[in-house]
């Protein structure tokens, strides 16, 4: 794949991704950087290297990846980007635009922004990528691999599509989430205790989702298909649809990608200043 791979940032996404690259056919060595100590020990039983200074993380790296909260992501490259030449540079950092990261490391360097989601976490997530016209084939299909260790890997040629892919994906986990809190405190309020009421709305979930996955129809038509005339479920859909279930998370995601935008502006204006 790559010779040595270096994660700037030790969070939940370096950890998850740095292990599914040790579980690789043949993973490359890592490097993982980050100054709070308690963010390395996750490491210490692993194949993986651990540093406290970022320069020193990149030092041998041929792959960089920045996994830093977006409020620091500009005084870390601007801190490594005088040793950043050749490497290719990969960006999780949300709503962090490659205009700003190419200011920061230069015109030479090549970099992808990735916009990965939180089943990651597991190696079931989805990443939406895009790159700067200094990224080679080559380069991109390396990060492909790389991302593809978290889950499945979608590339787009405007990067403005990563706002919508932040709105769908990248906070649609909270989406499910809200739903099952949702079911779950109904099913208690009907008398289930609350292991049952968790395992009930857990595996529906989780059993749709698979049904949604594999079938050749669409999610609405799999929702007619379980919806018997004068039914239970025609009941509950009908409230949903006095209540403008269907518009109300549409108009949610409209607002999730509304402020996608403007974190990318923000990343802007910060620059400039």
């Amino acid at each position: 794949m790559t010779d040595e791979v270096a994660f700037i940032g030790g969070g939940n996404m370096a950890y998850a991704l740095a292990t599914g690259l040790l579980g690789t056919e043949s993973p490359p060595s890592i490097v993982v950087a980050d100054p709070i100590s308690s963010q390395l020990e996750r490491f210490v039983n692993s194949d993986v290297n651990t540093t406290a200074d970022n320069r020193v993380a990149i030092s041998g790296a041929d792959v960089i990846i920045l996994a830093v909260k977006p409020q620091i992501i500009r005084s870390v490259a601007l801190e490594i980007a005088p040793l950043v030449k050749t490497q290719l540079v990969l960006s999780i950092a949300a709503g962090v635009p490659l205009r700003a990261l190419d200011t920061w490391f230069g015109e030479t360097v090549s970099i992808v922004r990735c916009m990965p989601n939180t089943p990651a976490l597991i190696g079931a997530g989805i990443t939406g990528l895009v790159r700067n016209t200094r990224t080679t084939d080559a380069e991109a299909e390396l990060a492909h691999r790389i991302l593809g260790c978290a889950g499945e890997v979608i590339w787009f040629e405007k990067e403005a599509d990563l706002d919508a892919v932040t709105a769908i994906s990248g906070s649609g986990p909270a989406y499910i989430f809200y739903l099952m809190e949702a079911m779950i405190k109904a099913a208690s309020e009907l008398g289930l205790n609350d292991e049952i009421a968790r395992r009930l709305t857990l595996n529906t979930t989780l059993g749709a989702a698979q049904m949604a996955i594999i079938s050749n129809d669409d999610p609405g038509i799999l929702r007619r298909n379980v919806t018997s005339r004068g039914g239970t479920t025609e009941r509950a859909v009908t409230v949903l649809d006095d209540e403008d279930m269907r518009g109300i998370i549409v108009r949610a995601i409209h607002k999730a990608h509304e402020r996608s935008v403007e974190l990318s502006l923000e990343a802007d204006r910060h620059d400039d200043a």
